[in-house]
């Protein structure tokens, strides 16, 4: 049986075949989703994704309103919407 701290669900499990034929499990941490925009649902870029615990609040979303939420063009189109209200 693994060691308790790898017996959480949070870590993923990968079955690799050693060389004598044996199947050892290896535990690596999950890897998140690519962020995506709310309305166009296209990739956002400048996000990042992984480990998020390693940066600071600035690096991990660019600095503009709804930065990490939406993507620039359809930040540009509600932008537009509200002006000609």
């Amino acid at each position: 049986m693994p060691r308790p701290a790898l017996r959480s669900r949070s870590l993923r499990r990968i079955y690799v075949k050693l060389p004598s034929g044996k199947t050892a499990i290896h535990y690596e941490r999950k890897k998140n989703d690519i962020p995506k925009c709310a309305m166009c649902k296209k990739p956002l870029h400048g996000v990042k994704t992984n480990f998020l615990h390693k940066y600071g609040k600035s690096e991990k979303r660019p600095e503009r309103p709804f930065g990490g939420y939406l993507c620039s063009s359809c930040l540009a189109q509600l932008i537009k919407a509200m002006v000609r209200q």
